[in-house]
């Protein structure tokens, strides 16, 4: 079974089109988490309307506590093996899930990251480069410490790791590069060089592709430099519960 973990927030501009993207992918078994943190854009008869026509919609209501926590809300919720992680306004291309799900037949890999071509409002491709072009994405612990390379909306990840992700730590303040840094730690993270969505670039994006101040990256990464100390910890439980130690 597939799960797909969907964060909201006033989306509903995109949502049909996201969701119509995703569900011609999954199989009737499937399901999508669909956490709201707000409805207030007027979207919430159009929602249910969406959870009534297709019984793989399932909505919960957000903890509102911004989208580490809505996102750690809908893992929470999800029923499936493996977990799609999903924004509100991309566009999956039509053969994500099954190149995703190929990847995951190799034993060892608990994430796969896959590559994303940039669109605006439109639908229109913005340039040539590509989200690992401007992520210069790699793998390694110092290397995502230093520049990440893990973005949620391209991510996918096996259900028995939630015990080492959740809960998030409140010093993390992104759950993507939390996610992948565990996967790292845990045996490898599968890389798809392919572009598996159409990742839309707005202004209403909750991220952005820049960094912030200097004072702020700094302070950011003592903070995640703490929270490896917790993942490590976490780690070393899992392992031993699993009979790998």
């Amino acid at each position: 079974m597939i799960s797909v973990a969907l964060a909201y927030y006033n989306g509903k501009r995109y949502i049909e089109k996201q969701l119509a993207s995703i569900l011609s992918q999954l199989g009737p078994e499937d399901e999508v988490v669909l956490s709201v943190d707000s409805d207030s854009d007027g979207s919430e008869g159009l929602l249910r309307h969406l959870e009534e026509r297709d019984s793989r919609i399932r909505l919960i209501r957000g903890p509102a506590r911004g989208v580490v926590r809505n996102f750690e809300h809908a893992i929470r919720a999800c029923r499936g093996e493996i977990i799609f992680l999903s924004d509100q306004d991309d566009i999956w291309r039509e053969d994500k899930v099954e190149k995703v799900m190929k990847a995951f037949e190799d034993p060892g890999k608990d994430v796969v990251l896959h590559n994303a071509e940039l669109i605006d409002e439109n639908d229109q491709v913005q340039c040539g480069a590509t989200m690992f072009d401007y992520r210069q994405t790699g793998t390694g612990i110092l290397k995502n410490l230093l520049k990440n390379s893990y973005v949620g909306c391209c991510m996918a990840f096996r259900s028995r790791i939630r015990e080492v992700v959740l809960p998030i730590p409140e010093e993390m303040y992104m759950h993507d590069y939390w996610i992948g840094t565990a996967g790292e730690k845990l045996g490898g993270t599968g890389i798809l060089k392919e572009c598996l969505i159409r990742y839309r670039r707005h202004e209403n994006n909750v991220t952005e592709m820049k960094h912030g101040s200097v004072a702020f990256m700094i302070k950011k990464r003592i903070g995640i430099l703490r929270c490896l100390r917790i993942l490590d910890r976490r780690i070393r439980k899992y392992r031993i519960s699993q009979g790998l130690s």
